[in-house]
This record gives structure tokens, C-alpha cells and sequence, in this order.
């Protein structure tokens, strides 16, 4: 099983998808919700309840008798969680901290807030129906069976903490249509992938149940215009589910282009007629989007600091200019495209870069591409930088990569006449006066330029049948399918951003080796030398794999040379599969039994994901 570290993102308000501005001028609450409102509210309520319900009679006293039926308390846990489908959808969207709690990752989680002060770091601790699903596949043990009982125990409780929300809580029609338009995009990334069943892998079934149950909804929207293809894919796609239930042989490319896309495209043209204010959340996953595969769904600008310091042209021009400027560094002999070639997807091509005295030292970990880095929530390897600008400052002054000194970069700059005109172009509003956080905030600028979701792979979500060939699409079948990457690397930017809100980030535990000549873990702590937490021991950021092909060599160590010691790593079940014993790897252990050919159609399709 994939199990993910996982890490809430909690950065200032101007950053999280908890800030928000309204559409127009003015917004005011509806003090009353509408017939339909309720209606939805009531149907949600009733759900909770029988799910609430079914576990305490049923799941419950299964699991409390003195011999348990394995068979049947597996059948009962089954139904359990497609009643809990039933809801997801509005659980998820309304109530994440604590829904978490009734189907959270079964693994601890830190709160990135904790990165202000690591000494107040702590785990919260797994719960839910995933961490029952480990108690009882692939193997039941009796000696489990009190952990069991508690566990169902906190899922009866959690559940009254949800009802209890629910019931005071009344809802608006644009956000059951936004919670819907995001189940959509959940089921694509998540619910078909084995993500939340990664054992019982009932996945295709679930993602039937949640499909159902907004099908229920929708039918309250429809304002008997032309809804027919929205509730054509609805049907369709329900039926697909059902006929083609295997987890391995699902083909998921046929189910988000025929039948998923259709469906977010007409829940999109129901919230556009929506007569109403709305709010506008700050999310790197664009509102109004149709489908998950946009031109423009994703914003660049999400996890900037503020408004303020969004890109704009003028901050790009002068940003790409510091970008490829020596004087920057203080030997005056390296600039920030030293190290991130725009030939090499950013990248440098080497395991480490040197130390930039020339001592013969290398640098601690692999350069990582800048392509598309401005869609993730944390920097660095180790996580430990939550803005761009911050690492930005961070690598300018590092001893070892840059060693600049901010104060000469400004004074620099103010000396040279064309300097001072880009960046009284690109700050307005501050003419003359240049500060450390104007440079870091041009060179930020221009990486968020760099956002390139163009690849073919993307023409092929968008429409264009013949941008994939039937090589690269049985490849992005087995990534999100049989092989499990895309548990970790999620649809469709393929990094450890987690969907659908695109906020919280994940970081993995694979157990990479020091060297290919032995079976020696990598010595270097990752996540844990921030945090200090033990689950967080050797733990990495989660990449992007776009533009895997030219970023070359690969891991935070650049230990493998090529994707087919990647993926034979991968397929060998990571650090276990090497002999390694790391009693926290998150990584499942178990051998994938991908074939060589197998092997080679998922490097076709990562190889398309190369940006244009």
C-alpha cells in the first residue's frame, strides 16, 4: 500500500484557500436558505445518519464478537465505505479537518504551521476507515481486534461531530455545486487511483456510489435547459463503473475523457447560470474551471505571499534578467542559471552541483527542475521553505550555492541605470527604492512564468485524440492504476499537491540508498531535520514527474541515472525491496510485478508530459 506523510498546509491568510473575496462589491449572507438548500442539506443529514447508523449496528458488533467472520466483516466494511461515498462529497468540501478523521491517510500528519516553531511539532495521529482497512486486509489478526474496536469506536464519535456540523450548518447552491464540481475532480484523481481503498481496491465501485449520489443532487439544478449531455456522461459514467470494476484493467483515460470531463464541464454551465454573489476563494485550482485539464486551472500566483507579489509582465522581464545575472553571487561567477539550465528542464544534469568556491565539494542534494515549481505549497526537498521568494533569499546567501549578500545585490542594482528603470516599471508604486524583497519577489516572478501545463498529454485531456499514442495511454493507465505512482504523484500536475483543493502537500518515505553498489540508506534525514517528528525521518517532498525526461538523475541524492532504475526501484518495493529495513517507510514494500514491457509503456507516458 502507498501511504503518504502528510503535511497541512497552514500559510498566511492571503495565501490559504481560507481567504476569500466575493464576486461583486458587496456580499451578504442568505439568511435563509432556499427549498432546494434544505432539501440538499436534509438528503446530506440522512446519509450521515445511516452510515453513523450502519457502523454501530453493524460494523460494530461484527467486530466486537468473540470470533470474528473475516468474510462478512470485510462485506460489512465494504458497504461502510460506499455509504460514506454518499457523502464524501459535501464532507470533503465542508468539514476537511474533520472528515479526515473518517478517512484520513493512515499515517501521522504534521501542520505546516509548525515549521515557525519545530518545537511545538507534533503528529496527529491516523484514524478512520482507512486504518481499519489495514487492520483487516490483506491479513486479520486477533491480536488487532481491540485496536479495531477502538478505532470503530472513534468513527461512531466522529461521525456525531459531523452530523452535529451539518445540522447547524445551512448550505448555499454555489457551494454544493462547487463541493460537486471538486467530487468530479476528487473520483479523477483520487478515487479511481486506489488512493483512500489502496488494499481492498473497490475503487471503481466507490467512485460509482459518489457519482450516484451528486447525480441525486444535480437533479435539483436542473433548470430544464440543455443539461442533457451533463446527465448523459452522469448515467454513462455510472454504467462504466460498474461494467468495468477491475482495478488493473480499468481504463481511465476512456472514464476522464468520455465520461468525467463531460460531467465537471456541465456542473461548471449550472454554477455560471447560478443568479447570485458568490465568494471567490484564493485556491491554486481556479473556481471556474471546466475541467481539471484547463489551459489556465491552475494559478501560479496561489502561494505567493500576497497580492502584491503576484507576477506581472514587468516583474518577469526584470526577473529573467537577474535570473542570468553572475553578479548575484558573491565570486560574481555563478547565476541562478548555472544550476538551472532552461535546456535541461531547469535542471543541471548532475547527481550535485559543486560547491561554488570550487573546493571540490558537492552540495547536499540534486538540483530540482523550476518547471511548474510555483504549483506546490512547500520548497526545497526538506519542505522547509514556504514561499518562493523565501528560498529565493535562502539559496542567494547559502555558503555553498551562491554565497551572495542581499544588501550588495541591492546596492548593485541601484548602481546600474537599466536595473533602476525595470525595477521602477515592475514596483510602481515604490519608485526608487529597492529592497531585498522587490529582488527575491522579481526572481519569484519569472519562476512562476515558468508554469507550463502544455505537454501532450495535456492536448490529449483537451481534445486532441492522436496526441497520445496507444503506448503512452496503456503507460498513464498503469501510472494510475496498477503501478500506484499516481497515489503520490497526483493527476494532472503529478506532483504531492493533493486534490482537489490543491493545498495540502505530501512528502514520501521511500528508503533511497546512498549508492547503486549497495543497499546502504541514504544518510540524509529530509523532512525531519525541520520538524523533528520520527515519522518524518528520511522524508522527502514529492516532485512533479513533468519534464522527467531531460531532469536526469533522479531522487533528492540523484542516485539513479535513468527511469528504468527508477522504476525498477519503484516496482521492487523502494528502500524493503533494496534489504533495507526503515520501519517508517511509506512506500508499500510489496512487489508491483510490473513486466519489462510494463515498465517501459509508463516511461512512454511520463516522457510525454514534457512541457512545450
Amino acid at each position: 500500500m502507498y501511504r503518504k506523510v502528510g503535511v497541512i498546509v497552514l500559510l498566511l491568510a492571503v495565501v490559504l484557500t481560507l481567504g476569500f473575496s466575493t464576486s461583486h462589491s458587496r456580499y451578504s449572507k442568505q439568511t435563509r436558505p432556499n427549498s432546494r438548500e434544505r432539501k440538499v442539506q436534509k438528503k446530506i443529514l440522512n446519509q450521515m445518519l445511516s452510515f453513523r447508523q450502519y457502523i454501530s449496528d453493524s460494523l460494530s458488533c461484527e467486530a466486537r464478537k468473540e470470533r470474528v467472520d473475516l468474510v462478512r466483516l470485510r462485506q460489512i466494511f465494504l458497504k461502510a465505505r460506499l455509504l460514506f461515498k454518499d457523502f464524501e462529497w459535501a464532507a470533503e468540501y465542508f468539514t476537511a479537518d474533520l472528515t479526515r478523521r473518517l478517512n484520513g491517510p493512515p499515517v501521522d500528519e504534521v501542520e505546516n504551521a509548525d515549521l515557525l516553531d519545530p518545537a511545538l511539532a507534533r503528529g496527529i495521529d491516523p484514524m478512520g476507515l482507512q486504518v481499519i482497512e489495514e487492520l483487516i486486509f490483506p491479513n486479520y489478526e486477533t491480536v488487532n481486534q481491540q485496536k479495531l474496536r477502538s478505532e470503530i469506536d472513534h468513527l461512531v464519535l466522529n461521525t456525531d461531530y459531523l452530523i452535529s456540523y451539518f445540522a447547524d450548518h445551512p448550505l448555499d447552491d454555489w457551494r454544493i455545486l462547487d463541493a460537486a464540481k471538486l467530487e468530479i475532480f476528487r473520483i479523477i484523481s483520487l478515487g479511481i487511483t486506489g488512493f483512500d481503498n489502496a488494499l481492498s481496491l473497490n475503487s471503481m465501485v466507490e467512485s460509482s456510489r459518489s457519482l450516484m449520489s451528486l447525480q441525486e443532487v444535480l437533479m435539483r439544478y436542473d433548470d430544464k435547459r440543455d443539461n442533457s449531455i451533463l446527465f448523459g456522461a452522469l448515467k454513462e459514467g455510472i454504467a462504466y463503473l460498474r461494467l468495468h470494476k477491475d482495478f488493473d484493467t480499468f481504463d481511465r483515460a476512456v472514464f476522464i475523457r468520455d465520461f468525467a470531463n463531460k460531467i465537471s464541464t456541465g456542473i461548471a454551465d449550472i454554477e455560471q447560470r447560478l443568479v447570485g454573489d458568490k465568494i471567490r476563494y484564493n485556491r491554486m485550482l481556479r473556481q471556474e474551471v471546466n475541467t481539471l485539464f484547463d489551459e489556465q486551472a491552475f494559478n501560479p500566483n496561489a502561494f505567493s505571499p500576497g497580492p502584491e507579489f503576484h507576477l506581472t509582465d514587468e516583474k518577469v522581464i526584470l526577473g529573467e534578467k537577474l535570473f542570468y545575472d553572475v553578479q548575484l553571487s558573491g565570486t560574481r561567477t555563478r547565476s541562478c542559471a548555472s544550476c538551472h539550465n532552461p535546456n535541461m528542464a531547469f535542471t543541471d544534469g548532475l547527481v550535485k552541483q559543486e560547491d561554488i568556491h570550487g573546493t571540490g565539494q558537492l552540495l547536499k542534494r540534486n538540483t530540482p527542475t523550476l518547471l511548474n515549481a510555483a504549483l506546490q505549497s512547500n520548497y526545497f526537498y526538506d519542505m522547509r521553505a514556504l514561499t518562493l521568494e523565501d528560498q529565493i533569499k535562502e539559496v542567494i546567501v547559502n555558503k555553498q550555492e551562491m554565497d551572495g549578500e542581499l544588501g550588495q545585490i541591492r546596492q548593485y542594482v541601484l548602481g546600474n541605470k537599466h536595473y533602476r528603470m525595470l525595477f521602477d516599471r515592475a514596483f510602481p508604486k515604490n519608485k526608487g527604492a529597492i529592497n531585498p524583497d522587490h529582488i527575491a519577489n522579481a526572481l519569484a516572478s519569472y519562476i512562476r512564468s515558468l508554469t507550463k501545463l502544455n505537454s501532450r498529454f495535456d492536448d490529449y485531456m483537451r481534445g486532441k485524440d492522436d496526441a497520445l499514442s496507444k503506448q503512452e495511454l496503456h503507460g498513464f493507465n498503469l501510472f494510475t492504476g496498477k503501478a500506484k505512482c499516481a497515489t503520490c504523484h497526483f493527476v494532472p500536475l503529478f506532483n504531492g499537491v493533493t486534490p482537489p483543493k490543491y493545498v495540502q502537500s505530501e512528502v514520501e518515505v521511500l528508503g533511497v540508498p546512498s549508492t547503486l553498489k549497495d543497499s546502504i540508506l541514504d544518510a540524509d534525514l529530509g523532512y525531519f531535520d525541520i520538524i523533528g517528528v520520527d515519522s518524518y525521518k528520511y522524508a522527502f517532498k514529492i516532485p512533479s514527474v513533468r519534464n522527467i525526461k531531460k531532469t536526469a538523475p533522479y531522487m533528492h541524492n540523484g542516485v539513479y541515472r535513468n527511469l528504468d532504475e527508477v522504476m525498477e526501484f519503484y516496482n521492487t518495493g523502494g528502500g524493503a525491496g533494496l534489504g533495507i529495513e526503515l520501519a517508517n517507510q511509506t512506500l508499500s514494500d510489496e512487489n508491483l510485478h510490473l513486466t519489462e514491457s510494463e515498465k517501459k509503456d509508463i516511461i512512454a507516458f511520463m516522457e510525454s508530459l514534457e512541457s512545450r
